[in-house]
């Protein structure tokens, strides 16, 4: 944890960033602020601003430190691979971001296409993690842990390798989503490719597994 001293730091200032960025606006926030959006874009949560500008970057701030607490006390993560680790270090962040960037501009009326914005990100983040993912050893916090990959280098390899094309594939299909007019049932295929994208990676990594040792 030592050697990413730095850049953990530097991830939480980020994660934090909404919340500076919501108090020098303070006074030109209205007192109740947008805090969830439904499938369409449409604004259907809202919450005082206090808790929207203060409570949310702070939650994803613990979120975040529990992810990177639980990676590193992870003893299989001490040859892990620097780039698989870094990811983990920079999704709240980016999280963070998006929703501060989402809450303000609805607030100050900037009339952004939140949905449009929402599967960029989804689509981006897809594509990352499935780049990332051949390059991940066997561990118990990132990738896909499936008793069959963690007791089998050899498995654990092939189905990062089968879920990087997959994740990478559906990454470009939520970029293109992002372009059609129907945002409101995109949102819902991103869930069904989520899903899909997991169930076939374990099962890919089942049947390596029978094959293996029949």
């Amino acid at each position: 944890m030592k050697d990413h001293k730095g850049k953990l730091i530097l991830s939480s200032l980020l994660v934090l960033l909404p919340l500076a960025a919501g108090l020098l606006l303070w006074n030109r926030l209205p007192e109740q602020l947008p805090m969830h959006w439904n499938a369409a874009g449409e604004i259907d949560g809202w919450g005082s601003r206090l808790m929207v500008v203060c409570a949310e970057p702070l939650f994803l701030l613990v979120i975040h430190w529990v992810c990177v607490v639980a990676c590193f006390i992870d003893p299989k993560n001490k040859g892990q691979n620097r780039k698989a680790l870094g990811l983990v270090l920079w999704i709240c962040p980016a999280v963070s971001l998006l929703a501060g960037f989402m809450t303000l501009s609805a607030a100050l009326g900037m009339g952004l296409q939140i949905e449009k914005l929402v599967l960029i990100f989804l689509g981006i983040l897809f594509i990352v993690t499935g780049n990332y993912l051949p390059k991940c050893k066997q561990n118990y916090t990132i990738g896909i842990k499936v008793m069959w990959a963690l007791d089998d280098e050899e498995n654990w390899a092939a189905t990062h390798r089968f879920a990087s094309r997959l994740w990478v594939g559906c990454g470009v299909v939520i970029l293109l989503l992002a372009f059609l007019p129907w945002a409101a049932v995109s949102l819902w295929i991103v869930l069904g490719l989520t899903l899909l994208a997991s169930l076939a990676s374990v099962l890919y990594s089942y049947i390596f597994y029978r094959k293996k040792h029949g």
